[in-house]
């Protein structure tokens, strides 16, 4: 069974980071959207960002492209995963 750390074991993002999970499966738009790219401002730059959501995030792809992070989104049973770091 795949679990968000063992996805994100699985993605480009690098493995000898931290990381810090976000958790957003139960809030409706646009908080999914909010919350990431808030939690995003707070972290440090070589912190790993796995956020859980119940459906991919859109609308999030290009705000992540325009700020220059790198991201995979795998879809899981019930779950979809998304992997947020900086270079």
């Amino acid at each position: 069974m795949s679990t968000p750390t063992t996805v994100a074991d699985r993605t480009d993002a690098p493995n000898d980071r931290p990381r810090e999970t976000l958790d957003v499966r139960s809030l409706g738009p646009p908080n999914p959207l909010q919350q990431t790219l808030e939690r995003l401002v707070e972290l440090p730059d070589e912190t790993v960002l796995v956020q859980r959501n119940d459906r991919a995030p859109q609308f999030l792809y290009p705000k992540l492209e325009d700020r220059g992070y790198r991201y995979e989104t795998t879809e899981l049973e019930d779950e979809v995963v998304t992997v947020i770091w900086n270079d």
